[in-house]
């Protein structure tokens, strides 16, 4: 039963923390909410109620992460490390060392732990499903009491699996597979895994056990792509499976035809291969619910896309941490020169008509101006490794801080004055772009479109200056198509507030 003490809910903004943080609240709980950014934590619709505390700390960082603990009666642990550079497993390791230590610490009653099917033991197991088996040991050595839930594949709009079977079926009408294709899996509805979640609050039962949660059906993958094919009126699509698709060359793959990025299809994709059935349905007896089968799960999910009302997606999860330059006054102090092109356009509108086409650029959108120029530098960033325009964003019309936008990462929305991008392609540099709008006598407005870049080494400056037409040309387009868009004329420009050559920056303080 709720108690006045929070419940600490780790990784909040990822994608199942941020639909598990609602439906807590609806259950009378007080939640504290921890996320490496309490910018992007505002961002959620659910922030500003009564009985949420937003927090900001890093699993890897003990002292934040015990700071956040204190007063709490129990925690969720919902974070991994998959897509982290180097070596993921030491990561997740220690981040679950410090779970333990300051769950402790703090007194807590219990952990609540939800990692994937496998174990230890098999020779098989991926990195990825034996990280999450460590994870759990570390977790349930410690002297608070940690739930282990081992799910299976989870479907739901919006998660990382359901991304990629919906992109492979909806593209491709013949699909070389691995053989993985006919592994078994036993997957479960998003919806019932949060059930689960909060039901281990409730249940003392279950309070340091490990549980299989699962759907109520196993398929194969096979089985799967066939049924989401029906229920999007595709036609069946002819599936080979082949011997040669390692899983390194299976998430190149997958790569290139979803929006999930190597880097997290890699790992995802060395797990398909061991079968994840669940062994023990005792927490069915525990917690019991109506289980959804493969084929409600993924008409749901459907219509959740149809509908534009997917709470959370897997690319929440990506990190929104400003350079550091961006936050110096001058470009001395930034280490290095930062380039820069700026157009300004002065526009018979409010602020708040030219916001709206602002609002809505990227996605199915796009960015109103040169959009063949825009996919081909999508398809390079995609083909070198990067997030490219598969991503699209959640929301049509809305942003908010944290959200994936294409190849861009929204670092602040302050409608109708300000949009400001942090670019997440791959490039020898670090970018920013910004929309500025500044209210006029009479109803007018000047929008301002600025780009900013730190380039690293030659091969940055090199970079920048061959792309430098480009967005001079693709810049002064935008902004006459964002008047088109506005319905409204154009009083002055566009025209360029930037300096062709860089200004000298005078040798200042160099990055650490």
């Amino acid at each position: 039963m709720p108690t006045a003490k929070p419940v600490l809910v780790t990784g909040a903004t990822g994608y199942v923390g941020g639909r598990l943080v609602p439906r807590l609240l609806d259950a009378g709980y007080r939640v504290r909410t921890l996320a490496r950014s309490t910018v992007k934590l505002q961002g959620r619709p659910w922030a500003g109620h009564p009985r949420v505390e937003l927090a900001a700390g890093d699993v890897l960082d003990y002292e934040s992460l015990f700071e956040a603990a204190q007063g709490c009666r129990a925690a969720y642990y919902l974070v991994h490390s998959m897509t982290a550079t180097g070596d993921f497993s030491a990561k997740d390791r220690q981040a679950a060392t410090n779970m333990a230590q300051a769950a402790a610490a703090a007194g807590m009653e219990r952990i609540i732990y939800l990692g994937g099917l496998g174990h230890a033991a098999d020779p098989h197991l991926s990195e990825h499903l034996r990280s999450r088996q460590e994870v759990a040991a570390i977790l349930q050595s410690g002297p608070v009491p940690a739930t282990f839930l081992r799910a299976a594949m989870i479907l739901g709009s919006g998660g990382a699996a359901f991304e990629i079977m919906r992109y492979l079926v909806d593209r491709l009408p013949v699909m070389l597979t691995p053989r993985w294709v006919n592994t078994p899996v036993q997957p479960i509805a998003i919806r019932n895994v949060l059930n689960y979640l909060v039901g281990c609050l409730e249940h003392p039962q279950v309070k340091g056990e490990t549980f299989d949660i699962g759907g109520p059906e196993v398929v194969t993958y096979r089985q799967l792509f066939d049924i989401y094919a029906e229920e999007a009126h595709l036609p069946k699509r002819l599936i080979i499976p082949v011997p040669v698709l390692t899983p390194r060359l299976s998430s190149y793959w997958i790569h290139l035809i979803t929006p999930v990025p190597a880097s997290l299809a890699q790992p995802l994709a060395a797990g398909l291969s061991n079968p994840v059935i669940c062994q023990d349905n005792r927490i069915r007896d525990l917690i019991p619910q109506d289980l959804l089968d493969c084929r409600q799960t993924i008409h749901l999910a459907l219509e959740r896309i149809k509908q534009q009302t997917v709470e959370t997606c897997w690319r929440d999860a990506g990190p929104m941490i400003p350079p550091e330059w961006t936050h110096c006054g001058d470009t001395e102090f930034a280490g290095g020169t930062v380039l820069s092109c700026g157009y300004r356009v002065q526009l018979q509108a409010a602020p708040e008509e030219v916001w709206d086409p602002i609002s809505k650029i990227g996605g199915e959108t796009g960015y109103y101006f040169g959009d063949w120029l825009w996919e081909i530098r999508g398809w390079l960033d995609r083909l070198v490794g990067g997030a490219g325009l598969n991503r699209g964003r959640l929301h049509p019309t809305e942003l908010k801080p944290g959200d994936a936008l294409d190849f861009w990462r929204v670092l602040a929305v302050e409608p109708p004055q300000r949009l400001l991008l942090l670019a997440e392609m791959k490039m020898p540099g670090e970018a920013l772009k910004e929309f500025r709008l500044t209210p006029l006598n009479g109803e007018q407005t000047e929008v301002q479109q600025l780009s900013r870049f730190l380039p690293r080494g030659l091969g940055g400056i090199l970079y920048w200056y061959s792309l430098f037409p480009f967005h001079q040309l693709i810049y002064r387009g935008m902004l006459k198509a964002l008047a088109r868009a506005v319905g409204k004329p154009i009083l002055s420009g566009p025209t360029r507030f930037t300096p062709a050559l860089p200004r000298k920056s005078g040798g200042g303080k160099k990055r650490k």
